[in-house]
């Protein structure tokens, strides 16, 4: 009997992840070129204009901290139930179970909202440049089968066509980035605190913690890296530092590029248009570089869609191999270690919710994109909340004496964060998009999942007690390798 065949069929792919392959797996989902495209250039706009420099580097340092606990507590534990997990792990079974609806609610609408705005500016993008004018849903469809067959190949291979896209969308925005400096110098004006003071600060805050949603995707791959108790920390560390850093860095040749008195104002202008990075291409690179960027964003959002459904799919697959869920969502391909039917139900969730706006006649950006990745946004900030709390509860109850490394630092990243939240809820038509009544409403449905994830924890605690107690007994799988070739 060979190796696949005898394997347990709920586990996946061993040891097909090192550190790049993850950064990857990560960036990939942050996209790179489209945050500074729509998420700089709003908290630009509607937030402290050039001080948005400053706020992307007061999220990096408000991550980093969280990080530090993070990476302590990742050495003693690896789960495809990422941030759940350590919610488990944390504060127990109940508000793990809580965390894992909120988790699910905020990946999948994530990736329905992801489908609606790849669709769209794919549409948009290969009309201004090539011609081709077709609706949005068939760019859609063509993005969704494409992600599917690329999922089925194992999560090396997605790895590897994400490396890609991420390289490219990452090199024009540096060529962009040094045109500038070669040409203007940046303005050290960025960091006067008059400037950072300037219009407002928590929106700039929010924006910038919104261009680092999906670096908590790191604690998805454990079970599938490299010596994971190293790896995880080290690609979390990476990416936050990476994200940081270079979203900082755009952001000040941009401001820098267009004047840091009249950044807001002039943000402002190209607001309704959402062209402001691509007016400062135009005018230091040409017009053929922009048509480029034009069409590396779309690969930036392609690779984000795959990115956001690969993590979506792990916590699908995690509840299902527990038996929340049903427990055919828990089981992987003998060959590939692909959890393939936790990835089927979540595209054809997603794919079913972006149809449905489109049958109703709604606009993919300004409906399905402002609702999906508002909620999905806000979701996922509470759930790297929940794990802040988690981390900081976990080392003090086992008495552990690094202070500054399980106390102080997570406990500060906790505060931070909770100001995040708590900015992002206040703020949540502006996050969305939109002032839509109906997406206004949609925060409401956060306590809806978390009370539906205590009912449910109640009534497993009563009716399938051992379904509840392998929330906790199945945080850390020691399941046999596969063979595997071309690791990433």
């Amino acid at each position: 009997m060979s190796r696949s065949e005898s394997r347990d069929d709920t586990a996946l792919a061993r040891n097909v992840l090192g550190v790049p392959g993850i950064v990857f797996l990560v960036l990939a989902a942050v996209a790179p070129l489209t945050g500074m495209v729509v998420i700089a250039a709003l908290g630009i706009a509607l937030g402290n204009g050039g001080g948005m420099v400053v706020a992307f580097i007061a999220a990096t340092v408000v991550l980093l901290l969280f990080a530090v606990g993070y990476a302590q507590m990742s050495k003693g534990l690896t789960s495809a139930g990422g941030f759940y997990a350590f919610v488990v792990r944390g504060l127990g079974k109940t508000f793990g179970l809580v965390a894992g609806f909120i988790a699910m609610l905020g990946y999948n609408c994530f990736v329905a909202g992801a489908i609606g705005t790849s669709g769209f500016f794919t549409s948009t993008g290969i009309a201004e440049v090539f011609g081709p004018d077709l609706d949005w849903i068939v760019w859609s469809a063509l993005s969704v089968v494409l992600v599917f067959l690329l999922g089925r190949r194992g999560i090396g291979v997605s790895a590897k066509v994400l490396a890609v896209c991420l390289v490219l969308e990452v090199s024009i925005l540096l060529v962009l980035d040094f045109s500038v400096l070669f040409r203007h110098g940046f303005s050290l004006s960025v960091f006067d605190p008059s400037v950072v003071a300037q219009g407002a600060g928590g929106l700039a805050l929010l924006f910038a913690a919104n261009a680092f949603i999906g670096f908590e995707a790191t604690a998805l791959f454990g079970e599938e890296a490299k010596d994971p108790h190293r790896t995880i920390p080290r690609a979390t560390y990476l990416a936050i530092g990476f994200i940081g850093v270079f979203a900082a860095f755009t952001t000040w040749a941009v401001v820098s590029a267009i004047g840091v008195a009249q950044a807001q104002d002039v943000a402002l202008a190209h607001l309704s248009t959402g062209d402001l990075v691509f007016s400062v291409s135009r005018e230091h690179l040409g017009e053929a570089l922009t048509k480029v960027m034009t069409v590396l964003l779309v690969v930036s959002l392609f690779a984000a869609l795959l990115a956001l459904h690969n993590s979506a799919t792990r916590y699908l697959y995690a509840l299902g191999r527990v038996g929340v869920l049903p427990r055919g969502l828990g089981r992987t391909h003998p060959g590939t270690g692909v959890p393939r039917r936790a990835a089927v139900a979540q595209l054809l969730f997603a794919s079913l919710v972006a149809l449905a706006f489109r049958l109703a006649g709604l606009d993919p950006v300004t409906a399905l994109t402002a609702s999906m990745t508002g909620l999905g946004t806000l979701g996922i900030l509470v759930l790297q909340f929940l794990a802040a709390v988690a981390i900081v509860v976990h080392f003090r109850r086992v008495g552990d004496r690094r202070f500054a490394r399980t106390a102080l630092a997570p406990g500060l990243g906790a505060l931070g964060l909770a100001v995040i939240v708590a900015l992002a809820i206040a703020n949540f038509p502006t996050l969305a998009g939109s002032d839509n009544p109906v997406i206004t409403l949609l925060p409401w449905l956060l306590p809806v999942v978390a009370a539906a994830g205590l009912a449910v924890a109640w009534w497993l605690r009563r009716h399938r007690p051992a379904v509840y107690q392998a929330l906790s007994t199945d945080l850390e799988r020691d399941s046999p390798p596969l063979d595997r070739s071309g690791q990433a």
